[in-house]
């Protein structure tokens, strides 16, 4: 049967191109769909600022005509130039269950990525580490969060049998949230918060984090530069991320340490939000934003999603001042288990944090490469 790749080109083509992962995963429980409303943004270079910094083709694989398969092409020019690299990336791919269908989606980046000089193809990323990232190769029976891929295991099998290999990857941690702050935590928090010059900030009120939130992203952008894929931001893209995330972030799941008045450390989760995802198949109206609230009210599990603590501050104890505060509330509001989110398998440091309250490995990303 006749197979091909097309370059996407109007709005009805890119709306198969947003829905397509609905149908390959029809039959896969643990699936979970995006926000539809978002998508559309995130997908339209008017809207979405890191357009701007990069070059980008979306395509779909046509098999007598019908949609089975779709892939993107990012060529981000910022993160090339910070970090001396020619690289191509291929992100949000996704087929069914057929080895020539991901070839000629990989094989049409591959060339496009080749034919704008690029020596080096890697993914599956999108515009930068805020973007979901990595296939899933182990831990297909644990629930997903909102900021990662959950594909289907032969899309590690096809990804390989194309001759990529690993660049780099991430592991997960599911901790159990005790009844009781352990002992040890509570002396070493308690210690690090009589610091005169450190200040752990909780909240109560959405409109409180607004004086902060700002610099929380600055701090991230000084902090995570070494991260892989990781790209500053900047403030119009700041802007536009505390536009989408503080309507939905709970307060009580956030904390924040100054010194002297500068956020110096933060860390922010969010109550799992899937039931409610699927209850609304992705859309937030009219009905569907009240399930996900609803939802997220009775979630037993609290994703962790973004951190960083001021390279300089480091070493002063504010990790485990920020981990108690957030595992205190996780024990007041009645989590069961917190999700870590990725973190790279290199970054010791943080994972070390992790083991010490008792998280285990629950899954593993990988972000592959392949010579161009």
């Amino acid at each position: 049967m006749a197979l091909e790749v097309t370059e996407i080109r109007n709005r009805h083509e890119l709306r198969e191109f947003i829905y397509l992962p609905a149908q390959v995963n029809r039959n896969n429980p643990l699936w979970i769909p995006p926000v539809y409303m978002d998508e559309w943004k995130f997908f339209d270079p008017k809207k979405n600022r890191a357009f701007q910094h990069a070059d980008t083709v979306l395509a779909l694989a046509r098999r007598d005509g019908k949609a089975v398969g779709r892939v993107m092409g990012v060529i981000n020019r910022r993160s090339n130039e910070l970090r001396h690299e020619s690289n191509g990336r291929f992100g949000f791919i996704e087929c069914y269950e057929e080895q020539d269908v991901f070839n000629v989606l990989i094989a049409f980046v591959e060339n496009w990525a080749r034919g704008l000089g690029m020596n080096k193809l890697v993914g599956p990323m999108g515009f930068s580490d805020q973007d979901p990232q990595g296939f899933l190769y182990e831990g297909f029976n644990h629930e997903p969060t909102l900021a990662s891929f959950h594909n289907l295991p032969y899309m590690v099998r096809f990804v390989e049998a194309a001759g990529y290999t690993k660049e780099v990857d991430y592991v997960d941690y599911l901790v159990k949230v005790p009844d009781k702050l352990p002992d040890f935590y509570e002396k070493i928090s308690a210690r690090v918060a009589r610091q005169a010059d450190l200040r752990l900030l909780e909240f109560k009120k959405r409109n409180e984090l607004k004086l902060y939130i700002e610099r929380v992203f600055e701090l991230m952008n000084a902090t995570y530069q070494q991260i892989y894929g990781y790209v500053p931001m900047t403030d119009a893209e700041m802007d536009a991320l505390v536009r989408q995330y503080l309507p939905v972030v709970d307060p009580r799941f956030v904390k924040i340490v100054t010194q002297e008045g500068r956020v110096v450390g933060f860390v922010i989760g969010m109550p799992n939000m899937n039931v409610g995802l699927r209850q609304c198949k992705g859309q937030l109206f009219p009905f569907g934003i009240l399930q996900i609230m609803a939802a997220m009210k009775k979630a037993k599990q609290l994703d962790l999603f973004l951190g960083a603590i001021k390279e300089e501050c480091r070493g002063r104890g504010i990790d485990v001042l920020l981990g108690a505060a957030m595992m205190r509330s996780a024990i007041a509001a009645g989590f069961e288990t917190m999700d870590s989110h990725h973190e790279l398998e290199d970054n010791l440091k943080m994972r070390a944090e992790m083991e010490r309250v008792g998280g285990q490995i629950a899954k593993r990303f990988r972000i592959y490469q392949k010579p161009l």
